[in-house]
């Protein structure tokens, strides 16, 4: 592993998704759900996701939710529950509002 004598701002530049891994966690910032079509419905609107990697979702937040990272937005959940355990996330997500398709 390289590191540039930077102090604080080269840390800061490096970012979580940068690949740099100080602590021995590595974990990316998500401000977007994109469920690539793997999205299981628990009950109503609510549903959960399991993600590869440790994933930080803010929680009680509206985000929108995509099946790609490329595609438009398919509608606004809130992460209500994020669980990480082995390596993956699983976040659960109420639906609160779906965009039309037409």
């Amino acid at each position: 592993m390289r590191r540039s004598g930077g102090g604080a701002a080269a840390n800061e530049s490096m970012g979580c998704q940068g690949g740099w891994n100080h602590m021995g966690m590595p974990m990316e910032l998500q401000t977007v759900i994109v469920t690539k079509g793997k999205e299981q419905r628990v009950q109503g609107n609510v549903f959960v996701l399991k993600k590869e990697g440790y994933r930080l979702y803010p929680l009680d937040v509206p985000l929108e939710v995509r099946r790609t990272v490329q595609s438009e937005a398919s509608g606004v959940a809130v992460v209500r529950k994020l669980e990480w355990e082995d390596s993956r996330t699983t976040v659960t997500y109420e639906l609160v509002s779906l965009y039309s398709t037409n």
